[in-house]
């Protein structure tokens, strides 16, 4: 049986999961009476519930006498270290873009990261039965990418097709509606090459991801790039290091226990595999994503996984707040220390380190939603810790200056609001290159080039002026100078003055100056955060006063208190709105947002001490 190996990427949204779904159905991997959810490969519950996938996932389905390894890839930029790793096991890439936006800011980047590797690529425009289907424009527009990006003349000619993932078809033609999946899986077979790999040689094969399993241990995963594995083979792990003969090194070697093939959604135990196939090993012990197996005799490393650097750095913190261990199972900088490290074996993006402070741990990542993934997943399993304000990552030239990280941001909003976001930021240092209607829809793209930092804490003023019409995607795309202090946030808190229970009396005569966090009942302590203020400034306040009881009744003391709902954070928009001097206090029943010194006439002390050094 011949190997097809391909990926499948895309912006988020674009449809690549659905699409998948609908290969599952077509090719026989599921019954015809079976019950299957929608995006079946989103198997992580926050993938579930956030509608994006999060890991790289590998499948496999067989049309004819082919056999094709299908990897789904994660669309947000974030999850590029997913994307990276898991580019070195295939052999071409599907990529999929909507019919309507075109090709995005992270279609760009995982495009770039795959004509990088010089695989070749099959473009799907997805969604061509959308009333505001763009298909030639799009056409044209990803050709400009490819160009863009320096694609050889092989890349160039890749073939299109015309697809709708929801509904099942695709076709070779523009303007034309299919029945079925077969001119995409044809043109896989036929355009894709077979692994280039030698089948006769001693075995070695990249790591390229890790799964794990409480009855064998950890899993590797990856292609067997030359000669054969089977059940009880000796292999040996090679260390890091450059690419080449490394016979004077030792390594560890160890035996494989189990041998799996994948087939569908299921992995398929095997008792022998060849070169070209995607399997996953059981038996070795150490074993980390970016290094080598090989048979102990041959000791020939393959390049290493490179991903790009971190953007943004968060300092996670053992929670020290008075409600500490009351929710959480793990509390202790011990547990904590050892989790984040621990999640360096599979997220390869991902950078801890120790700080000064022993119950402080420095997470860099690619961006918030890489970083409050794993935050969400830690309060999750029962961790308690805090977090600060996000800061960028910087880096110092050849010459001294200090640069930091900027971003592309695209945004798509209705014509009469672009001067709004505009304005916006230009005042966050956004430099507008490019401006243009959207077909006949109304809705204007701005693209912008404006560094990481101006983006904190927009995208929540970003709905409320374009009163969640308008949409807002950016990703990493060069390093830039410093441009000096941006402003931060415009508003300022109400700070809990004393522990106690928010009482409905209190609450209802601030509601008038504030947006409160906090409802009747919920549980405070000196130095929380209850609310925003409509003023710039913090104010000290009792939410714990009740209503004063008297034997006099009056209109006014027998007002009806009527309360607004509280906002309520996601991690994101906590992440964007605390301050330098703010935390997040993350538990399992939920956030809280504190400064970092509870007691209030020491954080007067502390303000009057910088406006004298400032």
């Amino acid at each position: 049986m011949s190997i097809r190996n391909i990926a499948i990427i895309a912006h988020v949204d674009h449809g690549k999961t659905t699409l998948v779904d609908q290969m599952f159905r077509q090719s026989g991997v599921f019954r015809e009476n079976q019950n299957v959810e929608e995006r079946v490969m989103d198997s992580n519950p926050l993938e579930k519930e956030r509608g994006i996938t999060i890991l790289a996932k590998n499948t496999a389905v067989t049309w004819g006498d082919t056999k094709v390894n299908i990897v789904d890839t994660p669309g947000h930029a974030d999850f590029g270290g997913e994307v990276e790793r898991i580019l070195r096991m295939v052999d071409g890439v599907v990529l999929l873009v909507d019919a309507a936006e075109g090709p995005m800011p992270q279609t760009r980047f995982v495009t770039r990261k795959a004509l990088e590797l010089g695989l070749m690529p099959l473009v799907v425009v997805n969604k061509v039965d959308r009333a505001d289907a763009r298909i030639d424009e799009v056409h044209d527009e990803v050709l400009e990418l490819f160009m863009d990006l320096e694609a050889t003349d092989e890349q160039l000619d890749a073939p299109f097709l015309y697809a709708s993932g929801r509904d099942g078809w695709a076709e070779r033609e523009p303007h034309v509606q299919g029945d079925s999946l077969t001119p995409l899986f044809e043109t896989i077979v036929e355009h894709f090459p077979a692994p280039d790999v030698d089948r006769e040689g001693p075995f070695q094969m990249l790591v390229s991801t890790l799964d794990f399993s409480s009855y064998v241990g950890r899993i590797a995963i990856g292609r067997i790039e030359r000669g054969r594995v089977s059940v009880g083979s000796q292999v040996t792990l090679l260390p890091f290091g450059d690419e080449g003969s490394v016979a004077g090194e030792k390594g560890e070697t160890a035996r494989i226990t189990k041998l799996y093939t994948f087939s569908g959604l299921e992995r398929i135990e095997v008792e022998r595999a060849e070169a070209g196939d995607i399997v996953a090993l059981a038996g070795i012990e150490n074993v980390e994503i970016g290094r080598t197996l090989v048979d102990p005799a041959h000791r020939d490393r393959l390049r290493g996984i490179k991903v790009e650097e971190p953007t943004l750095s968060v300092d996670f913190t053992v929670n020290d707040s008075p409600m500490a261990g009351q929710a959480g199972k793990f509390v202790t900088t011990r547990q904590v220390r050892d989790r984040l490290f621990k999640e360096l074996e599979r997220n390869v993006a991902l950078r801890v380190e120790n700080t000064d402070s022993p119950d402080t741990f420095k997470v860099s990542g690619r961006g918030e939603l890489h970083l409050t993934i794993l935050m969400e997943t830690m309060r999750r399993e029962g961790f308690e810790f805090q977090v600060a304000r996000p800061e960028v990552v910087t880096r110092q030239e050849e010459d001294g200056k200090l640069q930091e990280p900027y971003e592309e941001a695209v945004v798509e909003v209705p014509a009469d609001m672009v001067g709004t976001v505009i304005e916006k930021l230009g005042g966050r240092k956004g430099e507008m290159t490019e401006m243009k209607p959207i077909g006949d829809s109304g809705t204007t793209r701005l693209r912008f080039a404006i560094p990481a930092r101006g983006l904190f804490g927009y995208r929540s003023e970003f709905l409320t002026d374009t009163r969640g019409e308008g949409t807002l995607y950016h990703t990493f795309n060069r390093w830039g100078p410093w441009v000096g202090e941006l402003k931060g946030r415009q508003k300022g808190v109400l700070v809990a003055d004393r522990a106690g229970s928010a009482v409905g009396f209190a609450l209802f005569g601030l509601q008038e100056r504030a947006t409160m966090f906090v409802e009747p009942g919920d549980a405070v302590y000196e130095g929380m955060i209850v609310g925003e203020n409509v003023r710039p400034d913090d104010m000290d306040v009792n939410v714990c006063k009740e209503k004063k009881l008297t034997n006099m009744r009056t209109t006014s003391s027998d007002e009806n208190i009527k309360l607004e709902p509280p906002r309520r954070l996601t991690l994101e928009l906590a992440l964007e709105f605390i301050e330098p001097d703010e935390l997040i206090e993350v538990t399992p029943d939920g956030l809280r947002l504190r400064k970092r010194e509870r007691d209030a006439n020491m954080r007067r002390k502390a303000a009057k001490r910088a406006a004298k050094e400032a």
